[in-house]
């Protein structure tokens, strides 16, 4: 059968600047593989997609690919990702950014990109802290007349999912997402290598079972996949000296389906990123349901080949 392209929204493609690792090709590729007919690049490259040049660097490498999936790019909210200066946003936007994000912001920054009314990625590293403190942010702005948009990232804890259903109770127009691994794995599956290090790191069976009923209630709109992908030497060293991160771009669909049906996830991974970022490719992907098949890593498109569903049985494939 036939369904509509899915939409990640957040993908670390590493290029330019960390092509070992993956490359703009190598990344697009997993994701048409995947069934993804868009995604938001994130702007931790080397240089930074701080400026209009990168972006434009960006996509040309990704517009042999156009014809079967949109690269978007996410330009950064600071120079650098660290700096107190706030990027060009009109500049990066015209360049053909459609969203800005930080790994990371200061309380002043926060306040200074959402005055802006772009669609902000917040990346929540002090996960639960963080959600709490913007969300206030948030509504001081919309008091004040302006129109924010915020859309947390890979949202993982059951703490941080309370304060956002909270925040959407009192009508706050504010969106979030999950990653598979969240509703797959706790803390307890993990081994002494980094194949299930990322950050925000795997939480207890009660954060698990709170995306599910986040993803289940809408408090959580959107499944994304957080790829983020190393090479083989860095996954597999000691959990400890392991970078953060892990791919998701070729696993997301089948991991989700299984676990909610398809209704929910093309709800929560075509139809509401779609809605969020104003957006509608026409592209189909056709997929099997009934077919079931064995992760291998070696078999993946990205160059990142180490992944924590390694050998798991999954139903449900992009064809």
């Amino acid at each position: 059968m036939k369904i509509p392209s899915l939409i990640d929204m957040h993908t670390h493609l590493r290029e330019p600047g960390f092509v070992e690792k993956e490359t703009i090709e190598t990344g697009l590729k997993a994701a048409i593989k995947g069934g993804y007919g868009a995604v938001i690049a994130m702007p931790n490259t080397f240089p930074v997609n701080d400026n209009k040049e990168v972006t434009k660097l960006i996509l040309e490498k990704a517009k042999k690919f156009e014809n079967e999936i949109s690269l978007l790019p996410a330009g950064a909210v600071t120079y650098g990702l660290n700096s107190d200066d706030l990027t060009d946003f009109a500049s990066l936007k015209e360049a053909g950014c459609i969203a800005f994000s930080n790994d990371g912001m200061s309380t002043r920054r926060v306040e200074d990109a959402l005055k802006t009314g772009e669609l902000i990625l917040s990346h929540l590293e002090d996960e639960t802290n963080e959600a709490i403190y913007q969300i206030e942010i948030f509504e001081k702005l919309v008091r004040q007349g302006f129109s924010p948009r915020l859309h947390f990232c890979h949202v993982s804890k059951k703490s941080t999912i309370d304060v956002i259903r909270n925040a959407k109770a009192r009508k706050l127009n504010i969106t979030a997402e999950t990653c598979p691994h969240y509703f797959t794995f706790t803390d307890k599956d993990r081994d002494e290598t980094g194949r299930f290090k990322m950050n925000p790191p795997l939480g207890l069976e009660e954060d698990l079972n709170a995306v599910i009923e986040g993803v289940k209630d809408g408090t959580i709109d959107v499944i994304s996949t957080d790829h983020a992908p190393h090479t083989k030497e860095e996954k597999l060293r000691p959990y400890k000296s392991s970078p953060n991160g892990i791919v998701g771009l070729e696993t997301a669909f089948s991991l989700t389906f299984m676990k909610f049906g398809l209704e929910l996830t093309l709800e929560k991974m075509a139809f509401s990123p779609r809605k969020i970022l104003n957006i509608n490719p026409k592209k189909e992907v056709e997929i099997d349901l009934d077919e079931v098949w064995k992760v291998e890593g070696e078999k993946f498109q990205s160059k990142c080949k180490i992944s924590p569903y390694e050998g798991m049985i999954l139903k449900g494939k992009v064809l």
